[in-house]
Order: structure tokens, then sequence, then C-alpha cells
């Protein structure tokens, strides 16, 4: 009757599933900053001109908030909450190479990051690009053009990450021709 018990050498994994048990967010910092810097950033460009006339200052701290998203997503919740990341890598010969990364599924087959953080990653990582390209089509049609430069820039840095995410998500465009192949051909089938 030898009891053996698997103990592991360090206390962060007996910690990590005991707060598991208790939250089903396991990053709480993490998902509170993927949703603070996209939204602060809205909130301000909504309200900017009812709070100062300087356009400057409202486009600095706009732009500052965008930047701070686009840095926390890409490097920090990412990882955390969803175990993806991506990243641009130039080689020595000076040609650009993307490269997308998922974390891989542990020996127990359990996943590291829970339904609630992925669903507050993607909702977060879907609406708010939407949000800035009605911002975008606003400015443009009421012509106000000095904001136009201030959407794009929030256009560009959250559609950034949404790419990013997207093709780590899908895998590269030759796994996302080959899957939309494969269900198209089953559909066609099922007919």
């Amino acid at each position: 009757s030898d009891d053996i018990e698997d103990v592991s050498l360090f206390d962060a994994d007996d910690d990590l599933s005991r707060r598991s048990k208790k939250s089903k967010i396991r990053h709480p910092v993490a998902s509170f900053f993927h949703l603070f810097f996209r939204v602060s950033a809205i909130v301000v460009y909504l309200l900017c001109e009812l709070l100062t006339s300087s356009f400057i200052a409202c486009m600095v701290t706009i732009i500052l908030l965008l930047s701070c998203d686009f840095w926390a997503v890409k490097n920090v919740t990412g990882r955390l909450m969803v175990g993806l990341r991506w990243w641009n890598q130039v080689d020595d010969d000076g040609r650009s190479h993307w490269v997308f990364e998922a974390r891989k599924v542990s020996a127990q087959g359990s996943k590291t990051s829970s339904e609630a953080e992925s669903r507050i990653f993607w909702l977060g990582l879907i609406t708010c690009p939407m949000i800035w390209v009605i911002f975008a089509f606003s400015a443009l049609f009421s012509f106000k053009v000095k904001w136009l430069a201030v959407v794009v820039m929030g256009v560009v840095l959250q559609g950034a990450n949404l790419y990013g995410y997207i093709r780590c998500k899908v895998g590269s465009r030759k796994n996302l021709t080959s899957m939309a192949t494969s269900y198209l051909g089953k559909q066609f089938l099922r007919q």
C-alpha cells in the first residue's frame, strides 16, 4: 500500500488550482487593464470636447491611452488571458517575419485560461475596434478632419492587435485557407 502523492515543486501550481476554484477570473489585474485603456480612450474621445477646449491635450491623452492599450494587450493580457502572442521579427537580410504563437495544452489536457477571461479578452478585442471604425465614419461624414487622425490611430492600433490575435487563434494563412476549404467541402457533401 504505497500511498504516493504527486506534489508540485512550486507552490504556484498549487496556488493557481486553489485560486481557480474560488474565482473564474484567474488574472483580475490583467482583465481590468485589458478593458481599462480601451474604454478610457473611447470615453475620453466622447467627452473630450465637453471637458476641455484644447484639441492637443485631448489628442495626446487619447494616443497615450491607445498606445498603453496596444502594449498591454500585445505583451501582457494576450499571454495571460488566452495564451496567445504575436510579434514581428527582422532577420539578418532585413526581411520582416511575423510570428504567431499559441500556448500548448498542458499534459493533463486542462487549459490554463478560464472561459470568463477568454470572453472578456475577445469581447474587448473585437468590440472596441468596431467602435473606432464607427467613430471614423462619423468624423469623416461630419467633416471633423482634425479628429480623423486620432480616430485612424485608434483603428490602426486596435485593429493591429485584433488581426494579430486572430492570426494566432486560427493559424497562418495556409491553415486558414485549408480550414475554409475543408469546411466548405463538408457543407457541400452534407447537402
